[in-house]
């Protein structure tokens, strides 16, 4: 196979991945790895992150923050206060990625986005994991009321406040039922919190 045709295969390859992939991905699905480097000294791949490496013919990413976590730490899931920001539920604008890894998993080094980690076990790290295609990535998110019930349970360390702007947002738009969030309330025990505030907006 000569040069032009392995550039062929190795874009191929990027493509069908959606437009990026990580070295060692690369490296397992055939590319060698001076055909990366010269694909990437040639432009025709960007380097989003240490060993991630993206067509750089595509769009821009809507997301470039969450898309280099979701191709570096691939036990992520978005959380908190980024979840919020991903279904619409704060105004806040996060200057860092929360996620929440399982317990005991070792904290992940990135140059950039910034992290802000939460450690969680059992039923509390899988309860309520959506996927979502963003950027060619398959991004792990908790879902809406499952990030509002976190946003109680943490309260002391993110503020009461943002927790109920969550809320109400939330229920104004119709992301959940009151029903809905009382379900998961209960089921990450946070129900006797959440109520108050729940039946004071209906």
């Amino acid at each position: 196979m000569n040069k032009s045709e392995r550039t062929a295969r190795a874009r191929e390859t990027f493509r069908k991945a959606g437009g990026i992939l990580r070295t060692a991905q690369a490296l397992r699905a055939g590319i060698h790895p001076r055909d990366l480097y010269a694909l990437r000294d040639a432009g025709v791949l960007e380097l989003v992150s240490r060993g991630v490496y993206r067509l750089a013919d595509l769009p821009p990413l809507a997301e470039p923050d969450l898309a280099v976590v979701a191709a570096r730490v691939p036990k992520a899931v978005i959380a908190v206060v980024s979840a919020l920001h991903f279904h619409g539920l704060t105004t806040e604008i996060p200057h860092a990625v929360s996620i929440a890894l399982p317990k005991g998993t070792s904290l992940p080094r990135l140059e950039w986005p910034p992290l802000r980690v939460y450690w969680f076990s059992g039923r509390l790290y899988t309860e309520g994991i959506e996927t979502h295609a963003r950027d060619g990535m398959t991004l792990k998110v908790y879902g809406a009321a499952r990030t509002v019930a976190d946003c109680f349970r943490l309260r002391r360390r993110l503020g009461i406040e943002v927790a109920v702007e969550a809320l109400r947002t939330g229920l104004d738009e119709r992301v959940f039922t009151p029903d809905g969030i009382m379900r998961v309330a209960q089921r990450l025990r946070v129900a006797r919190v959440v109520r108050p505030y729940l039946e004071a907006m209906q």
